[in-house]
């Protein structure tokens, strides 16, 4: 039973569901338009099941970023069907997208990447002059912890990443670059905030709730949690930066 409620309450399985709910009306659908002399092509089927899977979706409270491929999925799948693509090929591309999201069916936190703008915000609201310990959680490809750990190379810089191939990327750019900033891969709820002066995040509105739980309860007098987008729920004291002309917020709370 607790393997069942933890299968039901996973957005990947969730997603599977929705598509397969969408089947049913959207048969229905083309029947009905046909007997109307309206008959749909394939390509026109695909797109109805896309546009009633993501309408489901949105219903249902899947993340948003789920949408889009609720809607592309059935006309990927008529497309790689009329291109006859080898097996070989759609093995190999699900094995990069695994390796490229990895636990984001769990986590619900997909690939977000921050940009230099946002780096400059965050450097500007630290405390000058001292070595500081700086992590960045869910670090992607690496830019923000790379950036950080130039600017102030007196600073012990780190990312965390569970996805395994933006961490062996950022591991790479890090090494070619001569870079004293480090990389490691795993979760970020394994760390404890204790052990450092900025907690960098951008992750998802999903995850946001849990981050803030753990910084209340580990981060100590002195540090700052930064979250590029995501509003830190339920804090007072929130320091809020516009990074870019009509982008998303930068939200700093210190502790």
């Amino acid at each position: 039973m607790p393997l069942k409620r933890s299968l039901l309450k996973a957005p990947a399985f969730l997603a599977l569901l929705v598509q397969a709910g969408a089947l049913l009306p959207c048969a229905a659908l083309a029947v009905a338009l046909d007997a109307l002399g309206h008959g749909l092509t394939l390509l026109q089927a695909a797109l109805l099941q896309g546009l009633l899977a993501a309408g489901i979706g949105w219903k249902v409270g899947l993340a948003r970023w789920w949408l889009p491929i609720q809607l592309l999925f059935p006309i990927a799948l008529l497309a790689g069907l009329a291109l006859q693509l080898p097996p070989w090929l759609a093995a190999a591309a699900f094995l990069l997208l695994l390796g490229w999201y990895w636990s984001t069916y769990r986590t619900q936190v997909p690939y977000y990447p921050s940009n230099p703008a946002v780096w400059r915000a965050v450097l500007a609201e630290l405390p000058p002059g001292r070595a500081l310990r700086m992590i960045d959680i869910g670090s992607g490809l690496g830019g923000f912890t790379l950036h950080m750990a130039a600017a102030r190379p007196e600073s012990d810089v780190a990312g965390i990443e569970l996805a395994p191939v933006p961490w062996l990327v950022s591991r790479l750019r890090a090494a070619l670059s001569g870079s004293r900033a480090r990389f490691v891969r795993g979760d970020y709820d394994q760390l404890s905030f204790a052990e450092y002066d900025l907690v960098f995040a951008y992750l998802s509105p999903a995850a946001m709730p849990a981050l803030w739980s753990k910084a209340q309860r580990e981060m100590r007098a002195g540090s700052f949690l930064a979250s590029y987008e995501f509003e830190i729920p339920e804090a007072s004291g929130i320091k809020t930066i516009r990074t870019t002309e009509g982008g998303p917020l930068l939200y700093l709370r210190a502790f």
